[in-house]
This record gives structure tokens, sequence and C-alpha cells, in this order.
């Protein structure tokens, strides 16, 4: 399974809910690959010493090294390995420019792991360009992290409209996991009511979990911890774990 978690808005949880779903999937003895697809690389930072990363996502997918294996990092979690983002990741869409294939490469490059993992995420950048189209065509489903703030279906719509193009042609058996709210806050009226906006319109697909708003979980990746180490007893915690046991279910 490789899951995709995407929203071009930034600031909407999405690199939270990577590394703590990672986390929560390894933690019940799945094996989970970690893929940092965003130039940023918070993901990353949050697992490893960024200086020790020599080839990175951007490497594994453009093929350089002398082999994929390069690009793979072990985490302190057990099961759970990394492909870490640097920021030469930023220079891939002007590199394939006019590449018939540009749209495939991430696709091609997973067919040589997926078989070792269980679960696979994908950390995407805040845009819908070709990074992110690379994840959606990979992908075999995508979760959509949505803030609970009162522009928090702004642009969603061209978010759902490029899964619907993606579905349409390049990968027709892309399917949407599920929308999850992060950032909830449930003492201001405008999170309650973001809460039943957002589920009156995606209804089923919207996940039972609600992720609060959390200190906690915003300093976890200062101690490359995820939040079941480094704050197992908190509501960030409790809700990232619930928010694994509903994927499991749904899939």
């Amino acid at each position: 399974m490789i899951v995709a978690i995407a929203n071009q808005k930034g600031g909407v949880g999405k690199t939270t809910t990577a590394i703590n779903l990672a986390g929560a999937f390894a933690m019940r003895k799945k094996r989970v690959l970690l893929f940092d697809l965003d130039p940023q690389a918070n993901s990353s930072i949050s697992f490893i010493d960024h200086k020790s990363v020599s080839l990175s996502s951007y490497d594994f997918i453009m093929g350089n090294g002398s082999g994929w294996q390069e690009s793979i990092y072990r985490t302190a979690i057990e099961g759970l390995e990394i492909i870490p983002a640097k920021i030469n990741l930023a220079k891939f869409e002007s590199k394939l420019v006019g590449d018939f294939d540009a749209p495939y490469k991430l696709k091609d490059r997973l067919e040589l792991v997926k078989k070792k993992y269980d679960f696979i995420f994908i950390d995407t950048p805040p845009t819908l360009g070709l990074i992110t189209v690379n994840a959606l065509i990979a992908a075999t489903h995508v979760l959509v992290p949505i803030q609970a703030s009162y522009f928090a279906l702004e642009g969603t719509d061209d978010l759902l409209e490029t899964i619907e193009k993606v579905k349409t042609r390049p990968n027709p058996n892309l399917q949407l996991l599920g929308v999850i709210l992060t950032m909830f806050d449930k003492r201001t009226t405008l999170s309650r009511e973001v809460l039943e906006q957002i589920r009156s319109v995606f209804g089923d697909k919207m996940f039972e979990t609600v992720v609060s708003k959390s200190v906690r979980l915003e300093e976890s990746p200062a101690y490359k911890e995820t939040i079941f180490t480094f704050a197992p007893n908190s509501s960030g915690a409790r809700e990232y774990s619930k928010l694994c046991e509903e994927i499991l279910k749904r899939v």
C-alpha cells in the first residue's frame, strides 16, 4: 500500500501526519518506508541527521549512485526506514521539463522497493506541481489533511480535480483513503463549525479521528522522535494511534 499525503496548502499537518503514521504502523510490526518528497525535508530531519545524508529522494528517483539501496536509511524505530529529501529535489521539475515519462518517474522507481514494505507513506510538498503528480501516480491511496481553520476548504477543489485527472488516465486505481482534520481546537466555535462543514462535504470519506492542536506534536520532531516515544500519553499519541487503526480497517 502506497499512501500519498497531499494538500497544496502549507501548514496543514502533512509532515506531522506522515511521520506519526509511519511510526504508528511500524509500532504495529509493519514494514514501513517513509518517502520524503518535499524539498524542505522536514520529515527527514525528524528522524535522521541531515548531515549524514549523501544520496536522497532526488537521487533515488533519478537513478543516481550505484544502487537504489544507497538512498534508504534506517531510523531508530524498528521496521521504519526513510528515503530522505535534500534541497536538490527542488530542481526535479526543471530537470524533467519536456521528458515524456516525467510524471511516472517515481512510480517506476518504487517498483524496485515496494515489495519490501507493507506501507509506503509519501510526504509531498505544498504544491500541485510535477512532484505531487508523481506521488499521486505512484500511490494506491491519497490521504488529505485539512486544517481546522476558516480557509480550510480553500483550494481543496483544485486538489480533488487533480486527483480525478490522475484517476482518469495515469492511475485509475488511485483511491481517496480519507480526509483527516488537523489542528482542531474543541474550545473554539470556529473549529467545531469547520468540522461540520468538512463532514458535510466529504461524508464517510472523513475519518472519525480528529487531530487536536498540540504543542507536543510540534516539539517531538526537534528531538527526532515520533509522538509515541516523545509524549506517549498525550492527545496526539492517542489520536494518531486511533487514525492508524481506522486506516487498517479501511484497507
